[in-house]
Formats: C-alpha cells, sequence, structure tokens
C-alpha cells in the first residue's frame, strides 16, 4: 500500500489530488497524531520524507537536518500539547516535520504553494512558532525566557528547546545553558539533537564530551550538562519513534531543567544524505535518483572558486598565513580536499563567531596573518570583538565576507544588505569593495602582505558576475577613489557589487541625455576622497551614489553628508531599512527606483 501512495507521489502527485488517500492527509495539527498507533506514526514518518523530496527536489533548502529529525518531532507532538506546551526550534534547520504536522503541509505538497511556507519558524504562519529564527544557537535561550516567563506569570506548560547541527558551540547556547543551571528550577527541556555534524564536521572540545556520551551510552562521568546544575538522559535510538516517545514521556511535565540527549542519523532515508552528510546539509534542486542538481550556476569564473584557489595558493607560499572560520568553510569553497591541504592553516573555531574574530586579532598581534571567512550576515554576531578586540587595538586582521549583497541571500533571517552601514561606521576598519577580478585579488594580496601591519581589512567578495578589469596593487593610501570614465554633469559612485550597474548607467545617460558622466570606482566604503570629491565641483551638478545596501548610515548619505553645505546636488540610491523576506532582486531594485531606466528619468528631472 505504501509503494503505491510513494509511486504516486514519484508522478507528481499534489496535495490537492485525493486519489492516494495518505495518513498525513488527515493531520491538520498536532492532536490528530494521538490517535494513531506507533506502526501508523512510522508510516507518517515516511509520508513527511516524501514531502521533503517534493519540495527540496524542486527548490531546494536544508536538507540533512529535516531528514533526520522527523522521528523525533513525530515523538515530540505525540507527547506534548502544541501549542500550549512551546516548542522553539535552534536555527530552523530542523523544523519542516514541525511544519507538516501544524498546518503547513500544502508547502510541501503542493508546487503552487511553496511559497507560503518559509524555510524558517515563522510566527505569522503558525500559532505552533514562537519565533523567527535563521541564526544558530539561540533556541535555549529563547526558551528559557519562554520558561522564565511563564513561572512569573504563574502558568502551567511544557517549555521544549530543541538543538542541534553544531549549534552547541555558540556562545548564547553555553550562556543559556549555564543560566537554566543555575538559576531555573522549574519545568525546561532542552533536546539536543546529535546528528555528530555541523554544516562541515563538528569543531570543539565540548563534541568530545557528547561523543563520550554517546560512547557510554550516556553514563559518562564526565558530562557537561550535569556540571551545569541540568538533569541529563541519553536515547541512542534517535529515529526510533517508540523509543522517543517513551523518553519524552518521562521528561513530560518534569520540575527540573532537563538535557535530553538524542543520538540521530542526518539525511536519514537518503542514502547519498546519510554517506555525505556535509554535502547534503543544504541542497539546490536536484534529480532523486541521481543526487545531480538540477539547477545550473554555469560553468565558467566564479569568486567562489576563485577565492578557493587563491587561499590553497597562499598557505602553500606563505606559511605565517592562517585561515579562522566559525564552521563556514564552504563559503568560500574550501571543502574537504581544501581543508586537508590547508592542515594547520585552518582553524574552524565551530559555531562561534566571536571566538574567531578574538581568536584571529590574537594570531595578527602575534606576527601572523589571519583571514577570516564567513558570511556577512553572520558577521553581526561579533561586532563587539571587531570593534573591541580587532580596531581598538589596529591589528591587521583581514575578514572576507561572501553573500553581502542584495542578490545573495534573500530570507529574512539571512540578508547581507545591513553589513556595510554596521561595519563602515567602526573607526580603524578599512572596509573595500572590489569591483572586478583584478581587484578583488590585489585587495586581498595586499591586506594580507606582511608590510600591511595598521590596518583591520574587511573585504566583501562581490556577487555579480565575475568581470575584468585593471586594478591597482597598493591601497595603502587609504580611501583614494579611482576615476575609471572622466565626464561632466554627471558623476557617478558605484560602490563594489554595483559598479557594473554604474556602468550601464554611465552608457545609459549618455545615450539618453546627450553628455558622458563620470564614472567613479570607490573602492573604499569606510572613508571619502575628499580631494576628488571637492574636484567634482568644477564642472559637475549632480553626484548619484550606487551602494548594494541599506541608505541609512551607508556610504551614499557619507557622501551627501560632505556636500551638504555645498551646491553639490545628491541623489543616493540604495534599499531602504528594513527586513526583506524572500523578495525577487529585480522586483527590489524596482520598488526602490534603482533600475537603469528609473535613474535616467530621475537625471532628466534634476538638471
Amino acid at each position: 500500500m505504501l509503494l503505491k501512495k510513494l509511486a504516486a507521489l514519484d508522478t507528481g502527485r499534489r496535495y490537492e489530488n485525493k486519489e492516494t488517500i495518505m495518513i498525513l492527509d488527515n493531520i491538520n495539527s498536532p492532536k490528530d497524531l494521538k490517535k494513531y498507533s506507533v506502526s501508523e506514526l512510522e508510516t507518517v514518518a515516511d509520508e513527511i520524507r516524501e514531502g521533503l523530496f517534493n519540495r527540496l527536489t524542486k527548490i531546494g533548502g536544508h536538507f540533512g537536518p529535516n531528514f533526520g529529525f522527523v522521528e523525533a518531532t513525530i515523538a515530540l507532538h505525540y507527547v506534548f500539547d502544541s501549542p500550549n506546551d512551546k516548542f522553539v526550534f535552534d536555527v530552523s534547520h530542523q523544523a519542516y516535520a514541525h511544519k507538516m504536522l501544524t498546518g503547513r503541509k500544502a508547502g510541501y505538497f503542493d508546487d503552487s504553494r511553496f511559497s507560503e511556507d518559509s524555510g524558517y519558524t515563522n510566527p505569522d504562519e503558525s500559532e505552533h512558532d514562537f519565533f523567527n529564527i535563521g541564526h544558530t544557537s539561540t533556541s535555549i535561550a529563547l526558551a528559557l525566557g519562554l520558561a522564565k516567563g511563564r513561572d512569573i506569570l504563574g502558568k502551567k506548560e511544557n517549555i521544549v528547546a530543541i538543538i542541534g547541527d553544531g549549534s552547541l558551540s555558540g556562545g548564547e547556547a553555553l550562556e543559556a545553558l549555564s543560566v537554566a543551571g543555575s538559576e531555573l528550577n522549574s519545568n525546561f527541556i532542552v533536546v539536543v539533537n546529535d546528528n555528530e555534524q555541523a554544516i562541515a564536521e563538528n569543531h570543539g572540545g565540548l563534541y568530545k564530551n557528547l561523543k563520550a556520551l554517546r560512547d557510554s551510552n550516556g553514563k559518562s562521568e564526565n558530562n557537561m550538562f550535569r556540571a551545569w546544575g541540568l538533569d541529563y538522559i541519553y536515547e541512542e535510538n534517535g529515529n526510533d519513534i517508540a523509543s522517543l516517545i517513551a523518553v519524552f514521556e518521562k521528561v513530560r511535565d518534569s520540575n527540573r531543567p532537563v538535557v535530553v540527549h538524542i543520538h540521530t542519523q542526518k539525511g536519514k532515508g537518503y542514502e547519498l544524505a546519510e554517506k555525505d552528510k556535509e554535502g547534503w546539509h543544504w541542497c539546490v534542486p536536484f534529480d532523486r535518483a541521481t543526487g545531480k542538481p538540477t539547477v545550473s550556476f554555469g560553468s565558467g569564473e566564479s569568486y567562489f572558486g576563485m577565492t578557493s584557489r587563491y587561499i590553497v595558493e597562499k598557505a602553500k607560499k606563505d606559511k605565517d598565513f592562517v585561515v579562522v572560520t566559525p564552521a563556514m568553510p564552504m563559503s568560500v569553497g574550501l571543502g574537504p580536499e581544501e581543508r586537508a591541504k590547508l592542515g594547520s592553516q585552518y582553524i574552524d573555531t565551530g559555531i562561534a563567531e566571536e571566538a574567531a574574530v578574538a581568536i584571529a586579532s590574537g594570531i595578527a598581534r602575534r606576527g601572523a596573518k589571519p583571514l577570516v571567512v564567513t558570511n556577512m550576515t553572520f558577521l553581526q554576531r561579533a561586532y563587539d570583538q571587531i570593534s573591541q578586540d580587532v580596531c581598538i587595538n589596529k591589528t591587521p586582521v583581514t575578514m572576507l565576507m561572501n553573500y553581502s549583497s542584495f542578490d545573495g541571500l534573500t530570507d529574512v533571517t539571512h540578508l547581507g544588505i545591513f553589513g556595510l552601514a554596521a561595519f563602515t561606521n567602526i573607526p580603524n576598519l578599512v572596509v573595500l569593495c572590489p569591483s572586478s577580478a583584478e581587484e578583488y585579488i590585489s585587495m586581498l594580496d595586499w591586506s594580507l602582505d606582511s608590510k600591511q601591519k595598521e590596518n583591520p581589512v574587511l573585504i566583501l567578495i562581490p556577487g555579480n558576475d565575475v568581470s575584468h578589469r585593471p586594478a591597482d596593487k597598493d591601497y595603502g593610501v587609504l580611501n583614494r577613489f579611482k576615476i575609471e570614465k572622466q565626464g561632466e554633469k554627471v558623476a557617478i559612485l558605484a560602490l563594489g557589487d554595483f559598479f557594473q550597474k554604474g556602468e550601464e548607467l554611465a552608457s545609459a545617460i549618455k545615450e539618453k541625455c546627450g553628455f558622458a558622466p563620470t564614472l567613479i570606482n570607490p573602492r573604499f566604503a569606510s572613508g571619502l576622497d575628499e580631494e576628488l570629491l571637492h574636484g567634482l565641483e568644477k564642472n559637475h551638478q549632480l553626484v548619484l551614489t550606487l551602494e548594494d545596501g541599506i541608505l541609512e548610515g551607508g556610504f551614499g548619505q557619507k557622501i551627501a553628508s560632505f556636500y551638504g553645505p555645498n551646491k553639490m546636488l545628491v541623489k543616493n540610491y540604495g534599499l531602504e531599512k528594513q527586513f526583506y523576506d524572500r523578495y525577487n532582486p529585480d522586483e527590489l531594485l524596482q520598488e526602490c527606483g534603482m533600475t537603469t531606466e528609473q535613474i535616467v528619468e530621475d537625471v532628466k528631472s534634476i538638471l
């Protein structure tokens, strides 16, 4: 019978098609689970995985974590009473099955409704979600707050924090465990989903303790959770529904903080994902039979591949060079093979951005050359360390950021568009925005040169197509903008990723307005070339700034402020200060008045 159901799904069954009846069709809320037997719940697990396959093969998403947590999700909802009992999922990497069981299964079986369901928990979607979460190590602290709020209000409910995928190494998680063990004496349940993997392999001493607990079936005397004052229970069979129901029944309505440590298989149910846990943490649309992507990102040059090759070659030539990453090696293409080549010149701190930056500052102070690599959205967590440990001390740390562009990651929790405004206002930090392959590599070379000992540097990896143009080799004279095309009347300052848009705009102005504007590549986002800006006043009436980030506090506003007392007109183009979610980049440009056609019309109306 089940094989017939699966066959129907594989031939394109849509959720609204009722020709094949599934148990999951009759589950619209967690309470509906409770009428089924364990064997029937196992069928539900199979059906959930089919929903996961349907969605992920077509639009991609977090594969391995969700496939590994299906049984645990079913058991949690079977034992507890959501939303009265409250679940907080860390990162939401593991929340897809939860969504299916809480009235959102159409977002997995009905292709036309994929967009209704975000990749993360979202209170706007369901009463069963309490936070919009996309960053790691947050669930324990957030759930601890729910528990404390419950106690203050005199309420009674179970509060369950779910954490996994290496998130325990984040400082916020450890701090919250410490607080829970010492300050809370009431119901609080932490489910540690131990699949032996972060995005890449786990790093950090605490994971040695998790292994010791696994190897001893939870009986090791060395137990970090008990050391924090927490009760502890271990379940080896983390993908067995009956075993999980039994262990969750034991802790339900507990009057003490307790950690439930379960051992699961990441990617369970798909052999390719079980064998390659790193490669299948997240996926693009793919063919189920082969595991091969069904979308193409082109076979030409990419800054992704360029960066990986640069790092490996740099390490080979310079033994003082070291890469530091907070569990994000693949943000710059450092797969297992590349990491092996780097050897001791590679440090993975685990999910610990703050520690990564501070460690890099120490490395630089001692005389070596650290390169910190991660995604811009995650670097926000280390703002204090960048300011205090790096910039006040002027240690020459180089930080290389991926996905800082508006057309990179578009989910509300993963936006990189706030980076320019946030980091360009830290004193002593040089923020560089390359606009071509040559410029990108030259900036890396300069920043990591042994002679460059004064400046902490943040470099944004270009997010657009690779372009080529001759570049300077030395950036030691700070804040020196570069005129790429000399013109008149209008000066276009197109920063980093938006330089190509600036080139397109310059051509359009020449064609539509009858004059050639000046095109400037600022390169530096953290300071102004005052000499060049004053020079523009001689034969220009209007300055246009284009930047790949929010306007408030950004590059363009600094230019406008500079010209404030003068006659020069300034028009800034960038994004509004808001949390965008799952947007279409082209449509967003249109909404913000940033298409070439819109800007040309602005120029006509101003001059």
